[in-house]
């Protein structure tokens, strides 16, 4: 599945990030990619509210790289922004984090892309003007999306 969603504000972006936080699971790794100040950031504050963890307790890991986070699913939010090589990901034991069962979502995931698994979600954002932001999104073909795309609709261009 591959679809192209239009946030014209944070809210939308932060609505999508919940729609696609109730259907994830254990296991599930969400790659997130790009540039600085994209949303990549918001969109995970809003899938730790589908959770039920406090948008408040959701920060960048930039410098601490992973947290953990317990709410409905053990979500581990991991920001690879700071890290120079897939190597350093594998000496702090990114590999395990991402293969472990566990809800992951990575900030910056193109720098360590080769140590996700293939079916991970993929959103990229694309910053267009202001607040207006292009989501493309790229995942497996898996019933769960039906559920996500329902409610995810109204922001598909031309949807």
């Amino acid at each position: 599945m591959e679809i192209e969603l239009l946030s014209s504000r944070e809210e939308d972006t932060i609505h999508v990030a919940r729609a696609l936080g109730n259907i994830l699971e254990p296991g599930d790794v969400v790659a997130l990619t790009g540039d600085l100040g994209a949303g990549k950031t918001v969109f995970c504050k809003g899938v730790g509210e589908a959770l039920g963890i406090p948008s408040g307790r959701i920060v960048s890991p930039s410098f601490t790289i992973v947290t953990e986070h317990h709410g409905k699913l053990p979500l581990s939010h991991i920001d690879v922004y700071r890290l120079s090589s897939v190597e350093e990901a594998l000496d702090i034991g990114l590999d395990e984090i991402v293969s472990g069962n566990r809800l992951c979502l990575v900030e910056w995931a193109e720098k360590i892309r080769i140590l996700l698994p293939n079916d991970c979600i993929r959103i990229t954002f694309h910053i267009l003007s202001g607040e207006m932001r292009r989501l493309s999104v790229e995942a497996r073909d898996d019933p769960r999306f039906g559920t996500f795309l329902s409610r995810v609709k109204h922001l598909i261009p031309g949807g």
